[in-house]
């Protein structure tokens, strides 16, 4: 019990910091304090988060100030039809004064990077992207350069049937670590943002932690406690994703055409010990499972054309997952 006495103490300590930082973030968003923590997790374990909301929900704005309240460098990329992976990436030009081919870096070049409306730009882009997300490096001509540590890809997207956007490919939609739906304000917040908006003065967050307190805090979570239980317990619900009717799911198995990939286990691990962090814990509950689920598995199961005809969504199947699969 000392060493689980110890842990959570140290974890509390390393924590400290975020209650501070939604505070000073809170400064400028109204609400949405469920997308925050989601971007939260993301940066404590370099997962790349997809965000999905209609226009106008700030998820461009709670990005670019979560980016001002940590000291990292930061660039904004909108994703359009006619942008070139060049924009992305950077390209090679010739300089005449040394005649030879030099590399000029893209934006992509920084510690967060915010692809905003990423599902509006054609699948070429989509590919540059893929190897910067995956490798942690990009290729220009015939050299290789590494991205900066860290790096984390914070992007927003339309829903897919709003006109001139593209689906994202499955392999790339896989290399987010969450996929987060981003609703509507309640009432009150929604007064409270007129109430900002119409304000004399604009509001600042101000910086927080730089990028080594962020990596003392990504240490951290990696040191927090996962029981072989939990652990099981992750494995058993991707495996339900696969083998629904092994999992005693037979009521959504001809609804799921692919189940979740072996990244969705080690998403949902990292995910689950960095909201334990989050809550100043230094171990994993099956609930901390439970309540980062949705968002690591509802882009990663891929619908069958039975789950389109009985407009069954992803969000159902997640659901029935973790009603039906037992917690330890």
């Amino acid at each position: 019990m000392q060493d689980v006495r110890a842990l959570n103490e140290f974890v509390a300590r390393e924590s400290a910091f975020v209650d501070n930082l939604t505070a000073e973030v809170g400064k400028v968003i109204v609400g949405q304090s469920y997308m925050i923590e989601r971007i939260l997790i993301g940066l404590l374990t370099g997962g790349h988060v997809l965000l999905e909301g209609v226009p106008g929900l700030a998820k461009t704005l709670t990005v670019r100030t979560l980016c001002e309240v940590i000291d990292a460098s930061f660039a904004r990329v909108q994703f359009t039809p006619d942008l070139l992976p060049a924009d992305l990436v950077g390209t090679v030009i010739y300089n005449h004064q040394k005649g030879e081919f030099t590399s000029k870096l893209g934006p992509i070049f920084a510690n967060l990077v915010l692809a905003d409306e990423i599902n509006r730009a054609p699948a070429k882009v989509q590919s540059a992207l893929l190897e910067a997300m995956q490798e942690r490096q990009v290729t220009i001509g015939e050299a290789t350069h590494r991205l900066p540590d860290p790096f984390i890809v914070m992007a927003t997207q339309n829903p897919i049937e709003q006109e001139g956007t593209y689906r994202l490919p499955e392999a790339q939609v896989d290399r987010f670590m969450m996929m987060v739906r981003v609703g509507y304000p309640n009432r009150q917040e929604e007064r409270e943002i007129v109430e900002r908006a119409t304000a004399p003065l604009e509001q600042k967050a101000d910086k927080q932690i730089d990028l080594e307190r962020l990596r003392s805090a990504s240490q951290a979570v990696r040191d927090v406690y996962i029981d072989d239980r939990v652990k099981e317990y992750i494995v058993d619900v991707v495996f339900a994703t696969r083998e629904p009717k092994a999992r005693g799911l037979s009521d959504i198995a001809a609804f799921i055409e692919f189940g979740a990939s072996p990244r969705a286990s080690i998403a949902l691990a990292k995910a689950a010990r960095a909201h334990a962090f989050l809550k100043h814990r230094g171990y994993v509950t099956p609930e901390d499972v439970k309540a980062i689920g949705p968002d690591v598995l509802r882009h990663r199961v891929v619908l069958s054309y039975e789950a389109e005809a009985e407009e069954v969504t992803a969000e159902h199947i997640v659901r029935r997952v973790f009603e039906v699969v037992e917690v330890p």
